[in-house]
């Protein structure tokens, strides 16, 4: 039973995890920079640790601070909220070897989900339906135009690592495949440091929609609907709308089915 709860973030989202923690009566502890001493997550947490200065690198970055907060603070679990170290597999998998239970996805999802190829992967095993494209990462510009031309133009160039809508070029024909190659893998190395990419059949008019999934240790798999992302500028998302206004009851039952169904699998 989880006792007391240290948020690894700050903000909003801290402020959100602090109210669920005090409906269900668990103790909170909130980091903070020097610069965040005041911040209204720290005044209303039942206990507070500064884990270094200002810049987010030497504070909320800092694994070995924030681990040091939480043995000297007791806590039991680690939350680490959105952004900063939620996505980061060896944080999650630190917190695990310190007896600590890490509130999120187990590291190894972490790291598969964080690499698209691998994810991709992944979703193709558990038979959810996928765009066409490449079934791993693109070696070379001849495997390149050898999957385009079997897939079908227009095809989408998209870095295997980061976010953002970088790293990601269009070829409407033969012609712009190697100019797309060269952009998408300059573009992705230098914004991830990761020159991976791959392949998929690209959308010109697409919808966008998520579907919110929630599990927990024991198997069991939970949906809350689906918002649609499908107003979008260079890629990135401008407005978000739940509930898609795109899908019928019998659609949304339907897709919510395959993905819970692949989440406990």
């Amino acid at each position: 039973m989880i006792k007391k709860i240290l948020i690894a973030n700050r903000g909003e989202i801290a402020l959100r995890i602090i109210r669920a923690c005090q409906e269900l009566d668990i103790k909170t502890v909130a980091v903070h920079s020097t610069i965040d001493e005041h911040a209204m997550h720290v005044r209303l947490a039942d206990e507070s640790v500064c884990i270094g200065p200002p810049l987010a690198s030497k504070s909320y970055l800092n694994i070995s601070s924030i681990l040091s907060a939480a043995e000297v603070s007791g806590a039991d679990a680690i939350h680490p909220g959105y952004g900063f170290l939620s996505e980061n597999a060896k944080f999650a998998e630190i917190v695990n070897e310190h007896g600590l239970i890490f509130i999120g996805p187990k590291a190894q999802h972490i790291s598969e989900m964080g690499d698209k190829v691998s994810a991709r992967t992944a979703m193709k095993k558990l038979g959810i339906p996928l765009v066409p494209g490449s079934d791993g990462a693109i070696k070379n510009l001849q495997e390149l135009k050898k999957i385009a031309k079997e897939i079908g133009f227009p095809i989408l160039i998209k870095a295997a690592s980061g976010g953002g809508a970088k790293g990601m070029k269009v070829a409407e024909k033969a012609s712009e495949l190697e100019e797309a190659w060269n952009l998408a893998r300059s573009e992705a190395k230098s914004g991830f440091g990761d020159d991976t990419v791959y392949l998929e059949r690209y959308l010109a008019n697409p919808r966008h929609i998520e579907f919110q999934l929630f599990a927990d240790s024991f198997g069991n798999v939970v949906h809350f609907g689906e918002r649609d992302c499908s107003l979008q500028r260079r890629h990135q998302k401008v407005l978000e709308e739940a509930p898609s206004p795109a899908l019928n009851e019998e659609e949304r039952v339907k897709i919510s089915k395959i993905i819970v169904k692949a989440e406990k699998n």
